[in-house]
């Protein structure tokens, strides 16, 4: 029988993305957190509840023709509710999500980064950040396909939601499950999460939700916070892309330049090796001619 693996081990790091092949391998059970949009009362609990517990700072806030707190995410705010009004069968609907980090299997933030260890993958999914090792160069804000890092211009730092890590490490559920009065979010295994929500879109169904559909993108190998859509046919309404990727911005450019660098440095000692060879054999020549030469002049002497 194989030993359990620590769920916090690490499983890559960033600048280092290949997958250690024993964690992944090991009996390490990925976490997940399900949002059931079908169930959520937008009232923000989770969003105080995340200020809370990460001892985020107080943002000013103004009324911008919305029921949102903010207009998006920042820095200090890891978590927020987005409200987008919406006619769906002759009638008005607020479309509710919950917009945080989605904790990708395959996270396009740590493959974009360039700096050693600033994000890591733990071995049961959750990506973090460490701040101590990042160098503020916001390539992780142009791998993310859904726009989630914040760069903070005053500590030159990038933050974003830890799934709440420290309580997870601790065997608790995030802040944000916990503080939900509709019990609209909740954290397990993936593989229970993953029943659960499939069991919610089928009761969505045959509440006449025939579009409904569970939100756990393949492009991205899956997320480590899947939501339950109701109308899975608008997902850009809910401000979700359809098919998110990974995408590897300014350092797959400067991946490209490396690998087109190293082409040109093999080809450039090669040219070399082969002009010293070949002018080289004619120096000789020419010096073993000049030679013979000489020697003919001193025997007619």
């Amino acid at each position: 029988m194989s030993t359990p693996l620590d769920p916090l081990a690490i499983r890559r790091i960033s600048a280092s993305p290949s997958p250690n092949p024993s964690i992944r391998n090991g009996n390490v059970p990925a976490v997940a957190k399900l949002v059931d949009i079908g169930l959520c009362i937008g009232c923000k609990a989770c969003e105080v509840a995340c200020k809370e517990w990460n001892d985020l700072g107080v943002e000013d806030t103004y009324n911008f023709g919305s029921y949102q707190s903010h207009k998006a995410l920042t820095p200090n705010t890891w978590d927020l509710m987005l409200f987008n009004e919406v006619e769906i069968n002759g009638g008005l609907q607020w479309l509710i999500r919950k917009d945080s980090c989605l904790h990708c299997d395959e996270p396009g933030c740590l493959l974009a980064c360039p700096a050693p260890g600033a994000i890591v993958q733990y071995a049961n999914g959750i990506v973090d950040f460490n701040q101590d090792k990042c160098i503020g160069c916001q390539y992780c804000l142009v791998g993310c396909p859904f726009d989630i890092p914040k760069y903070d211009p005053k500590s030159q730092k990038v933050y974003k939601c830890t799934l709440c890590v420290d309580r997870v490490g601790a065997g608790l559920e995030p802040a944000c499950a916990k503080a939900c009065p509709t019990a609209a979010i909740k954290f397990g295994t993936k593989d229970d999460m993953l029943a659960e929500g499939k069991a919610s879109v089928d009761r969505l169904k045959q509440r006449g939700f025939v579009n409904a559909t569970l939100y756990d993108p393949p492009g991205v190998g899956g997320t480590h916070m899947m939501y339950v859509v109701p109308h899975g046919d608008r997902l850009a309404d809910y401000q979700l892309p359809t098919n998110p990727t990974p995408r590897r911005g300014g350092l797959g450019v400067l991946g490209a330049w490396k690998w087109a660098g190293a082409g040109l440095l093999w080809a450039g000692t090669v040219g070399l090796a082969v002009h010293f060879i070949r002018f080289r054999g004619a120096r000789i020549d020419a010096i073993k001619a000049r030679e013979r030469e000489l020697e003919e002049q001193e025997g007619r002497r």
